[in-house]
Formats: C-alpha cells, structure tokens, sequence
C-alpha cells in the first residue's frame, strides 16, 4: 500500500488520506469544497461546491498516478436531492463522455455544512 498526499488538494483534517493505492486501484478519500490554497472553505454555490470537489479530486488522482478518465466508480453524497440536478450537471461536464459507475447517497447533514462530497475509486498505472 502507498499513501497519497499532495499539497494540490485539501490536507486531512483528522485521522485518514487523502487517498491509498493498493494494486492498481486508488481509493479516494471523500472531498469536501476546501479551496486547497487557501484553505478557504467554499459554501459558495451547490455548482461552485461541486466543482472544487471535482478539482481535488482530479489533483489526488493525478499525485497518485491516475487521472479523471480512470475512475471506475464515486459515490456522491449531497445534503438535499432537490440539488441533485445542479450537482450532476457539473458532474457530467466534468467528466465528459467518461461515465463511470456511481451511487448517490442523499445526506441531512454533511461537515461544515457543505452540500456535497464525493470519493472515487480509480485504476492506477503499476510503477
């Protein structure tokens, strides 16, 4: 197993990283809308939100050898559904014609009063 940390995407905030390869799989932490930078957290727009989740999570992946295109499933958790259709339009032009396996996990509450999270897992090229 190989940890993952990059100072591209948000530093854990408790005990957990941001992301593990084991084999030829990457298991993505779940990402929250923290600006990796400035650690600013962004309870901007459910589609601002939604895009920097989508940026850490391309920013892990790249550390660890993956890329966007080789996610193989994410589950999406989203603090109301009735947001589900902005959420997904953000998703679905990120990632363009890549459709990879999804579950989506409608939440009362999510930390910091974010309103989406998302984790993936993702193939890896063997070093």
């Amino acid at each position: 197993m190989r940890e993952i940390l990059t100072q591209n995407a948000p530093q854990p905030a408790g005990h957990y990283s941001q992301a593990i390869v084991h084999g030829n799989l990457v298991f993505v932490s779940g990402q929250l809308p923290v600006d990796p930078r400035t650690g600013e957290k962004r309870i901007d727009s459910i589609k601002e939100q939604t895009d920097q989740v989508l940026q850490n999570l391309a920013a892990i992946l790249q550390a660890a050898g993956s890329g966007v295109n080789r996610i193989l499933k994410t589950t999406v958790y989203v603090s109301d559904i009735s947001l589900w259709d902005r959420v997904n339009a953000v998703y679905a032009r990120f990632f363009g014609g890549h459709r990879p396996a999804r579950a989506v996990v409608p939440t009362k509450d999510l930390h910091f009063g974010f309103q989406v999270e998302i984790e993936a897992i993702a193939a890896v090229s063997k070093r």
